[in-house]
């Protein structure tokens, strides 16, 4: 008995017609590899999830980051290695402008195309960026759109007519300052701070003493990076207290360096610190 109810439920089982297996996603455009934390934001705004295999592990590390962990978190990362990169079989690999020439030979002898972005020192440069990103992850009114956000926030953050600039020092973790041929100088004067230490002389990542900061202080200082490492104990010196007439204000580190979607919170923030 047991046999013949074995093969009879064999024999219904040949009349079950196979589970067909679910399709392959569709992918909406060409993936993606991004090493680059810059580029990181800026796709993630302009490529659909499934696009961007990795983003670089600098986007998961707070510290470095110009993304929320939140949206980083939600990409893989990947260290950068052509091993690495070759294992997960980009369309295309986005880097900075330093990629190593053996990387760069190992991806062209591979057939993988790599793009390579600058460093954006103005807010043109970014825009251009966004809109060639766009572009690349085959989304090209998203870059449109991202560039009109950038516009409206630096719109709102301009001051009102008549302001005079406040003479603002930015002092970035290590104790160094932004030249005016920055990005970041560029918020800067959008938003109505003067660059105080560039109108000194002072060159992109200078470092500034305490001591000359005391001597000849701004109006306004912002201070950047956590003021309990070693390398930032003088942005948050006693002596800073005894300054009259001057206002302190922090901003984070993760606004100073990359445009794109940057380029908003770090607006916002300027305007915010400038007052009335």
């Amino acid at each position: 008995m047991r046999a013949a109810g074995l093969l009879l439920a064999l024999a219904l089982g040949a009349c079950v017609p196979a589970r067909s297996q679910p399709a392959p996603a569709v992918v909406s455009g060409p993936t993606i590899v991004s090493l680059n934390p810059c580029t990181d934001a800026i796709l993630a705004e302009v490529a659909d999830p499934d696009q961007i295999l990795a983003i670089s592990g600098w986007s998961h590390d707070p510290a470095s980051s110009s993304m929320d962990m939140a949206i980083a978190r939600r990409f893989a990362s990947t260290n950068g290695s052509v091993e690495e990169v070759l294992a997960l079989e980009p369309d295309i690999v986005i880097d900075g402008t330093f990629t190593p020439p053996a990387s760069r030979a190992a991806y062209e002898r591979l057939g993988l195309r790599l793009e390579s972005v600058a460093i954006a020192s103005t807010v043109e440069d970014s825009k251009a960026q966004v809109r060639h990103l766009a572009a690349l992850a085959g989304h090209p009114e998203r870059g449109d759109a991202l560039v009109a956000r950038i516009d409206a926030a630096l719109a709102e953050a301009a001051p009102r007519a008549g302001h005079v600039p406040v003479p603002t020092v930015l002092w970035e973790p290590g104790g160094i300052v932004p030249g005016n041929d920055t990005l970041i100088a560029e918020l800067m004067r959008r938003a109505g701070l003067a660059n105080f230490t560039a109108a000194r002389g002072m060159r992109q990542a200078e470092y500034l003493p305490l001591e000359r900061l005391l001597a000849d202080p701004p109006q306004l200082i912002l201070t950047a990076g956590n003021p309990r490492a070693e390398e930032n104990r003088q942005l948050s010196h006693p002596a800073l207290a005894s300054l009259k007439g001057v206002r302190r204000a922090a901003i984070e580190p993760k606004l100073l360096y990359c445009g794109g979607p940057t380029i908003i919170r770090a607006a916002r923030r300027f305007a915010e610190v400038r007052g009335t």
